[in-house]
């Protein structure tokens, strides 16, 4: 007698009604395999979508001066007056976006300069309330910055919810506390603010970096010149709607907005004091030969500079990070590491685990844990609160994981898709999409120290699978790298774990942990991962004159 089927879970029903469901790794704009549908046994998550409206306005216009105003001037044609930021992960307009150009930035700088005096004159206690309130409106208007954060950068919003926006407001807080204490962390000295700071921040933590670059320096007594990153402007803008809530004197900060142009013509303003830069090397050996001739980014000294101090200069560049897995480490949790070292927020994150180095024993195993792992890694749109991997930010940037993915076959490395296990042979992690820019997660294994996945930066869910003998091999590996970002060990002897992060060269070397981070920790790099240090007391150190 036949059996009656077994009904669908409700979660799997709902998802079959409401939208191409996420299965397997597939997103609602992926085509449809018919061997992962629910026919099949495959079922998955009902979608979650985040239900919070953002407001977003049709314009936006630079902040200077404690207000929003319209572009210096009309622009051509040639050279419009706005730019467009889109959503990732449908490739819709957000909104329009004022072009800074050098009148902008002289207006912002002329702002901040005659803002500056006042500011470091008030009672440092009286800076910190400012702070104070600038990290507490973050928390109160958390849900619609992680809103926005999402929207205009495709990273899934439960790592804007849970990680960036408290992270923002953490850094807030932290720094709030130092404004009165600047004496005790710089003892015997008589610590006094640089001036006039330019900022310019990247596009893959947008809120965060802008948290990392004002807090300091306004507990500092500084004033500051922000400029966002092009394609991910919205929420350092709202972040400005903030800074008008609590009151903030006019001048203090200044956010222009636009392409690298706005940011080459912040770095070579003569009216600024100090650049802190977040993004790619060869952006940051740019500004540093820029501010080294004292002159323009093509190398000309910039009439008047000759007299003038060289700009006070830090950053936060590319990294190629090794993640360490010794044959002794409890690889059940090293696995998690790894997906959180490599996956999160895409792989677009600068110290990201991009180079996998385990020990020869357990290579096997690791990577079957790690195939298993990432078969269940959701990827698909960033609003839904299931969504593990989330939209690559731009076109060009998944343009250049693409290359990469297709260069690292091309050198003899063999590509794991785990969430795509029946594609054929020829199919790249970021096929399939009928809309946004997507790239599911993926490694190469045989990968050699030579190859060009190994040696350069992707920024992307992409990862070099590589192993070693001995602990000194896994040492040598590490450090074979221009880069000296971060790095990651994995052992559960604590002898074997101190002695090894000793040894590498890396700014910060992580724990059995990977991608944990604190205010009241340092960041930043050695060699081409540029120098200086963000959080904790030492990143107070490039905002004060001692």
């Amino acid at each position: 007698m036949p059996t009656k089927a077994p009904k669908k879970p409700a979660a799997a029903r709902s998802a079959d009604r409401s939208s191409p469901a996420l299965r397997n790794g597939h997103t609602p704009a992926a085509k449809s395999n018919a061997k992962n549908s629910p026919a099949a046994g495959v079922w998955d998550y009902a979608p979650a979508p985040e239900t919070v409206k953002a407001s977003i306005k049709a314009r936006y216009g630079h902040f200077i001066n404690g207000r929003f105003v319209e572009p210096a001037s009309e622009r051509s044609h040639e050279n419009p007056a706005y730019f467009q930021t889109v959503n990732p992960a449908n490739e819709k307009p957000l909104a329009e976006i004022a072009q800074g150009s050098s009148a902008d930035i002289d207006a912002a700088v002329a702002a901040a300069r005659e803002a500056q005096p006042r500011w470091a004159g008030l009672k440092p206690t009286e800076r910190g309330k400012f702070i104070f309130r600038i990290a507490r409106r973050i928390q109160e208007r958390a849900r619609e910055l992680a809103v926005i954060e999402t929207l205009d950068s495709g990273k899934p919003i439960k790592e804007s919810r849970d990680l960036d926006v408290p992270l923002a407001a953490a850094h807030f807080f932290y720094h709030a506390g130092w404004a009165d204490k600047l004496a005790y962390a710089f003892p015997g000295r008589t610590p006094t603010p640089v001036g006039v700071c330019g900022q310019i921040i990247p596009w893959n933590f947008p809120l965060l970096m802008a948290a990392w670059k004002l807090a300091p320096a306004l507990a500092c007594g500084n004033t500051c010149v922000l400029k966002p990153a092009e394609t991910t402007p919205l929420s350092a803008l709202l972040l400005a709607e903030i800074l008008q809530e609590i009151d903030l004197p006019p001048g203090v900060v200044n956010i222009v907005t636009g392409d690298g142009s706005t940011g080459a013509a912040l770095v070579e303003h003569p009216g600024i004091d100090k650049v802190a830069f977040t993004g790619s090397t060869e952006v940051g050996k740019k500004i540093a030969r820029s501010i080294a001739v004292g002159g323009t980014s093509t190398g000309a000294r910039r009439v008047g500079s000759e007299n003038r101090p060289t700009k006070r200069l830090t950053l936060e560049l590319g990294g190629k990070s090794a993640n360490i897995i010794f044959e002794d480490a409890s690889l059940d949790q090293a696995v998690e590491g790894i997906i959180s070292g490599i996956y999160f927020n895409q792989g677009e994150v600068c110290c990201a685990g991009s180079r996998l180095l385990v020990q020869e024993s357990v290579l096997p195993v690791v990577v079957k844990k790690l195939k298993h792992r990432m078969s269940s890694l959701r990827v698909g749109d960033p609003m839904d609160k299931n969504t593990d991997i989330g939209a690559v930010n731009s076109k060009a940037q998944l343009d250049r994981i693409a290359h990469y993915l297709r260069l690292g076959s091309d050198e003899g490395a063999e590509l794991c898709n785990p969430t795509q296990p029946r594609a054929r042979a020829d199919t790249l992690p970021t096929d399939g999409f009928s809309q946004g820019w997507f790239c599911r997660p993926c490694f190469f294994t045989g990968v050699q120290p030579s190859h060009t996945i190994a040696r350069e930066e992707i920024f992307g869910p992409v990862l070099s699978v590589m192993s070693f003998r001995t602990p000194e091999e896994a040492i040598s590996r590490a450090n074979n790298t221009p880069f000296g970002l971060a790095a990651g060990v994995w052992t559960d002897k604590g002898s074997k774990i101190f002695d090894v992060a000793a040894k590498l060269k890396a700014g910060v070397v992580w724990m059995n942990t990977y991608n944990k981070f604190d205010p009241a920790s340092p960041f930043g790099g050695f060699k081409e991962s540029g120098f200086g240090r963000e959080g904790g007391v030492q990143g107070l150190r490039a905002y004060v004159n001692v």
